[in-house]
């Protein structure tokens, strides 16, 4: 059967329970080489996580995956352990696995993930991205590693310019679809998957399955294993706090909270890429270790705020959603949302920093009047009610402002707008008088002058139009 004849997913799926035999608590059930073990070792992993359990065997007996799971849950381990094991037996020589990111963050943490599990074994792995010279990647790939990591946009460059060759491409990994999706990448997937080949096992994984994922999964896997491990839910260890108020208030209460609880350290998630530059400088300006993380950074600039923030330099990251997925970092004790998320998943997504190995977090999100449905869609999503703090502070001025918002029709702003208007010609004078630009000086307005206005009229015509300016002055 052809991928193109594939029935949709939900017809043709094996799906794999959650119910997993208690004898399956250590790696070592696997049955995996004894080099890879002892990169497991090296790793401080000791007993598989759930989506680990799931999708290794599916793997290793070859079978098409569709993982349907959060980050954060040990997916990368998931698929890395047994895409090694099976480069070991095969013993061969340039690109075969190909692992798709959306972002030059996660294609960064998933090589490490290779290469740290794979660092007893002669598998090599590299990555493809942009950003960063282009030089330093054809010289890599040279070298024929067997894995590489890339983004799409990178990748399809670089092929364009017959620096890599996918004709050797025997499994194909998709990680985070959906935000492939969200970040415009689906026509670039597309493409890709035409470019190897057809005879390959694929592993697709995804936090969500919206339609258009859904489509691809339909056209890229082969009666695929189904993997769900709660994907859609929020992680017990996290506690949940909304704090109401108005935009000019979030600064001041960010700076409050900061200075209030006591927290190893933090994300603290922006709307946009200019925010998130500016908290960040206003947090080092008050004497925090801040930094930022956004999209218009040099990729040396995310490097090095990556790897300050992981080894404990920066304690605090201002991100933008680049480092809502992704982005493994041990001990995050809090995330802040500055700005309330634009979905549901986005809010689920964010919070997923920390809370993460089944250790405790905390999510604080600032909400305006302004993000009261957002915030109804978000409880439903959650099945209940998220914990209001209310700090007299920053809140007491917030219920005033709303309940006048409220209370004042729209024709109340009309009708003071019409009560302050001139209703006399002495008042209309005058308020014409004080509606001059300083420029003017509050003196009567003078004609429009273009270049070489003296030269172009007559005297005539200037005494006419000096006296009649004087009219004008006097009558008003």
């Amino acid at each position: 059967m052809t991928r193109k004849s594939l029935r949709p997913i939900q017809e043709t799926r094996l799906e794999i329970t959650t119910q997993t035999s208690p004898a399956t608590t250590a790696f070592t059930s696997f049955e995996l080489g004894s080099s890879i073990q002892r990169g497991i070792a090296f790793a401080g992993y000791d007993t598989p996580r759930p989506i680990q359990l799931e999708v290794i065997p599916a793997v290793l007996e070859g079978h098409d995956v569709l993982g349907m799971a959060q980050t954060g849950t040990g997916k990368t381990a998931a698929f890395a352990l047994p895409v090694l094991e099976k480069l070991m037996s095969r013993r061969k020589s340039g690109p075969s696995v190909l692992v798709l990111a959306p972002t030059r963050e996660l294609a960064k943490q998933i090589h490490e993930e290779f290469t740290t599990l794979g660092q007893f074994t002669p598998i090599r792995s590299t990555t493809v991205y942009g950003g960063v010279s282009i030089r330093h990647q054809l010289n890599a790939l040279r070298s024929r590693p067997q894995v590489v990591v890339a983004c799409p946009g990178r990748l399809l460059d670089l092929h364009g310019q017959r620096g890599i060759d996918l004709s050797g491409i025997d499994t194909l990994i998709i990680d985070e679809a959906d935000m492939m999706l969200d970040m415009g990448f689906l026509p670039d997937v597309r493409r890709i998957v035409e470019l190897i080949p057809e005879d390959r096992q694929t592993l697709m994984f995804s936090a969500t399955m919206p339609d258009e994922i859904r489509k691809l999964a339909n056209k890229v896997l082969n009666h695929p294993k189904v993997a769900d491990v709660g994907h859609s839910s929020v992680v017990s260890t996290i506690d949940h706090e909304l704090y109401p108020v108005t935009q000019r208030q979030k600064t001041p209460l960010l700076n409050f909270l900061l200075g209030d609880v006591s927290f190893g350290s933090a994300i603290i998630f922006t709307r946009t890429k200019h925010r998130a530059l500016r908290v960040a400088q206003q947090l080092k300006s008050n004497g925090h270790n801040a930094v930022a993380l956004q999209g218009n950074m040099s990729q040396a600039q995310r490097d090095r705020a990556m790897q300050g923030f992981r080894e404990g330099k920066f304690q605090i990251l201002v991100a933008t959603d680049i480092a809502a997925r992704g982005i493994d970092v041990a001990n995050i004790s809090h995330v802040i949302n500055m700005d309330m998320p634009n979905t549901p998943d986005a809010y689920i997504h964010r919070i997923g920093r920390t809370g993460r190995s089944e250790q405790s977090g905390r999510a604080f999100t600032f909400v305006t009047p302004e993000d009261e449905a957002a915030v109804r869609a978000l409880e439903k999503k959650l099945g209940r009610k998220i914990h209001r703090c209310t700090l007299p502070e920053f809140t007491e001025q917030t219920a005033e402002e709303v309940a006048a918002t409220q209370a004042m029709p729209k024709t109340a702003a009309r009708d003071r707008q019409a009560s302050s208007a001139p209703t006399t010609p002495l008042e209309a004078a005058q308020h014409r008088l004080s509606k001059r630009t300083p420029s003017s000086g509050g003196g009567p307005r003078q004609p429009k002058q273009h270049k070489g206005f003296q030269q172009s009229r007559s005297k005539n015509s200037r005494i006419r139009h000096r006296k009649h300016a004087e009219r004008s002055a006097r009558s008003s």
